[in-house]
């Protein structure tokens, strides 16, 4: 809410306000396109290109205010090049307010060769304040009016038809027939199989035991308003990389105000259960990087603490996606300003221990 205030009060037109995820994946992509730019390279000459320099500077050639919702450092090749790319950012004048649900101390937390990570942290010191918003409250958890029962359990009596029966009253006000779409995403076709207009009727099979990425969800969450997952199973430790890819899937949705129906086999308060532990991919992983005790022990990868804490932000925004104002927003049908603005709609509530880096 505070971001939407301030957002919308700053008098200039060079302003861009993105999701983190989103704004990362849009460098990634312009660093690809830099390198695949390059002419070929002749034997005897050698050329070294600054990519991360260039792809900063351009932005700050688009934008002087970059306003980040959920800030938040989960993958290594994000966290390798934020020092160089932010330094460049703020040495060119680009100011940066950002949210965040982690103080910049423990942004990358124990995450992999986080040492290479840490000069990031002093960059953001050096040019940010850092203000602690934390009420104790999770206002996502507050009771507001439901949506109606979207929320369904897989041992229900009839819950399946129940979701047939939804998907058949939303999918007649859409100009569209029932059936397979293709999206291509950074040239690599992912099918979805049930789709009408802007509603896809999806397993979590089909959305997370595959190998999709943030990038993948980010095109869903703009291409469709409504997505049914279906058989949602209880998401242990062993299941790691699942519920990884469904708490992405679960961010880009809430962030693009996507409305969701679910069929799981536990209640939203029993869905992730913080148990399985380390699994043989885990360790053949340990091996291959030649690593063991202390070493392993504090790495992300092989530990719980940030899956935890990433579901614990997941179901709280579960619990907000359940509701009336939040399914009457995500409704594009009423109106098409969401079509157009969709990407300025953040968590309009700043959950417990947000800092504000500025």
């Amino acid at each position: 809410m505070l971001m939407d205030m301030f957002y919308s009060r700053v008098e200039n037109a060079h302003k861009k306000r993105v999701h983190f995820n989103g704004f990362m994946l849009d460098i990634h992509k312009r660093i690809h396109w830099r390198k695949q730019s390059l002419p070929k390279r002749r034997l005897g000459k050698m050329f070294t290109y600054d990519h991360i320099s260039l792809v900063a500077m351009e932005i700050s050639n688009e934008t002087c205010l970059l306003c980040f919702d959920e800030f938040q450092v989960t993958d290594i090749a994000d966290a390798m090049i934020l020092k160089q790319l932010f330094e460049m950012l703020f040495k060119t004048g680009v100011v940066v307010v950002a949210t965040s649900n982690r103080p910049p101390d423990d942004l990358y937390k124990n995450g992999l060769q986080r040492d290479t990570f840490l000069p990031f942290i002093d960059v953001l010191k050096e040019y940010c304040q850092t203000i602690c918003l934390d009420s104790g409250i999770d206002y996502r958890r507050l009771d507001k009016a439901a949506a109606g029962k979207l929320y369904y359990l897989v041992g229900e009596p009839g819950a399946e038809a129940l979701l047939d029966t939804l998907f058949e009253e939303l999918a007649l006000r859409q100009k569209s027939v029932t059936g397979p779409r293709v999206l291509t995403v950074l040239g690599r076709d992912v099918t979805l199989e049930k789709t009408c207009g802007s509603i896809a009727d999806c397993t979590f099979d089909e959305l997370c035991s595959r190998p999709l990425s943030a990038s993948n969800y980010l095109e869903m969450a703009q291409l469709f308003d409504t997505v049914f997952i279906r058989h949602v199973p209880m998401l242990t430790l062993s299941l790691k990389d699942p519920a990884r890819r469904f708490t992405t899937l679960i961010d880009n949705f809430y962030n693009y105000k996507v409305r969701v129906v679910l069929l799981a086999a536990a209640p939203l308060d029993r869905l992730f259960v913080h148990s399985g532990g380390e699994d043989e991919m885990d360790r053949q992983l340990l091996d291959d990087l030649g690593l063991s005790g202390d070493a392993a022990e504090h790495l992300t990868l092989f530990t719980t603490e940030e899956e935890i804490f990433a579901f614990q932000r997941t179901v709280s925004r579960l619990m907000e996606m359940q509701t009336d104002s939040y399914w009457m927003e995500g409704d594009r049908s009423i109106s098409k300003k969401h079509m157009n603005i969709h990407h300025h709609l953040p968590d309009k509530h700043i959950p417990p221990g947000n800092t504000t880096p500025h």
